[in-house]
């Protein structure tokens, strides 16, 4: 019975698709503009967003400079977001607050138009030029609009998107430490250079931890391969990194390998003595 019923429902169903797919050609092709914004605004309230773009692309420039060419402009941009095509939407809203900076929906303009710049923003190993716009249109837009009921899912988003950039930076910083096992002089100097430059950059990291304790382990590595003459210098310079790790984190999760490497560290030191005492 179920069947039968779904199977004449179906039938029943099919006509309508075919009249709505009819009348949308129709209307495609009219060169009436009032029928089509009035249909786009039909589809679009359905949230048929890719005919209603169709339409709407069609009929946008006509409505520059007209009452409802504020409405049709923001439906415009919308319509792009809601089927994805983020640099499109991102582009539009930027027209729209460009044409109507003081619209009842600038705040919201602006929000989807920074959203969409953070949809296109992709994993944090590939270039991060996306993150760069969406981190620039996420702070203008908290900045201009600090109460609006979109800031708390844009700060959201803009430290979301922070974190990745730290990700990236720490990654390529670490990835200086491992080829420094390698290769000891030229890599372990561009890791510490790195995490130096990361710490400063990011203070308030989740990555900060450990940065402290890899700049510690490429200061160690430089320090126990380096030169006679560099070596006490560079010893010196292990240790300042194991005491500033300790004095953040007296109880870092790299403990148990930061000991190692202090050992390490101390036992060179003692080297270095004994042979200062024996040149004397």
């Amino acid at each position: 019975m179920f069947w039968k019923i779904a199977r004449y429902s179906i039938l029943f169903l099919l006509p309508l698709g075919f009249l709505s797919c009819g009348e949308y050609q129709k209307v495609l092709k009219d060169t009436d503009v009032t029928k089509k914004y009035e249909y786009a605004q039909k589809l679009y309230d359905e949230g048929d967003f890719k005919r209603a773009n169709r339409l709407l692309e069609q009929i946008a420039p006509q409505f520059v400079g007209k009452p409802q060419g504020e409405r049709v402009m923001f439906f415009f941009a919308n319509s792009y977001f809601e089927i994805g095509d983020y640099n499109f939407a991102g582009y539009q809203f930027e027209r729209f607050l460009k044409s109507y900076p003081r619209s009842d929906k600038a705040a919201e303009a602006a929000f989807l138009g920074a959203k969409s710049y953070y949809m296109l923003s992709p994993k944090y190993s590939l270039d991060q030029t996306d993150t760069d716009k969406a981190l620039t249109k996420l702070q203008l837009f908290i900045n201009s609009y600090p109460e609006s009921e979109y800031t708390v899912e844009a700060n959201a988003m803009a430290q979301e998107l922070t974190t990745k950039k730290e990700k990236k930076a720490f990654e390529i910083a670490k990835q200086f430490v491992k080829l420094g096992e390698y290769y000891v002089l030229d890599y372990n100097l561009s890791a510490i250079s790195a995490l130096d430059n990361f710490v400063n950059d990011y203070p308030g990291s989740v990555y900060r931890e450990e940065a402290l304790f890899q700049k510690f382990r490429a200061s160690s590595n430089l320090a126990i391969n380096s030169t006679f003459r560099k070596r006490k210098e560079r010893l010196d310079e292990a240790m300042e990194a194991y005491n500033n790790l300790i004095k953040n984190y007296p109880e870092t999760e790299f403990s148990k390998d930061a000991e190692k490497l202090l050992e390490d560290i101390q036992d060179e030191l003692n080297k270095y003595t004994e042979l200062e005492n024996l040149a004397k």
